[in-house]
């Protein structure tokens, strides 16, 4: 073999003169096998032809495996690419739901502050209404109550001539009714 002269790749490793670690190892005391054994024992680094002729499989067949490996890395890819999308898109929708949601909810909590603050005025309106119209009828009892008393003097003095007027324990209508003067007085 001349330099420069790109070997034959058909040739065995063992018939190279003098290359690598299989310098020495005649080729036609191995079998293909035995050189295939070797050469992975001694770590020989091959190129792809050199393995192909002693493989069990042709190399086509190896490069078709490959390029579908490489076809099904593709698809995979995009398919991720394709979920990642999906993935993003459900959560763009689930944070557009949720702010509208947020939105909704503000607006319903500031509607329920404004009916408890018209419920409260109403309720403090109806309160001092009823204790305005407490008031007015306390009012007309306490005068009612201070006729039935003018009348219940009148009618004591009437009837004064005839008791009898008792001392000791027991007062007399005379200063009952002196009494009950000065409250009346007192109250108007």
């Amino acid at each position: 073999m001349m330099p420069g002269q790109i070997p034959d790749p058909l040739m065995t490793a063992g018939s190279l003169p003098s290359v690598g670690p299989l310098a020495g190892i005649p080729a036609t005391s191995l079998t293909d096998q035995l050189k295939l054994a070797e050469l992975y024992s001694l770590g020989a680094v091959l190129s792809p032809l050199i393995l192909n002729r002693h493989a069990k499989r042709p190399f086509d067949v190896i490069k078709g495996e490959t390029d579908d490996n490489e076809e099904r890395k593709k698809r995979r890819r995009e398919k991720n690419k394709v979920a990642a999308a999906r993935c993003r898109n459900r959560k763009k929708e689930r944070t557009d739901f949720l702010q509208q949601e947020s939105e909704r909810l503000e607006t319903l909590n500031s509607e329920l502050k404004s009916q408890i603050e018209e419920l409260k005025s109403e309720r403090q309106q109806h309160e001092s209404e009823r204790l305005e119209t407490l008031n007015s009828e306390l009012k007309s009892q306490i005068e009612e109550l201070k006729s039935e008393r003018q009348q219940l003097i009148v009618m004591l003095n009437l009837h004064r001539p005839t008791c009898i007027v008792r001392t000791g324990s027991v007062r007399s209508p005379e200063s009952d009714e002196h009494v009950l003067d000065q409250r009346s007085e007192q109250s108007d």
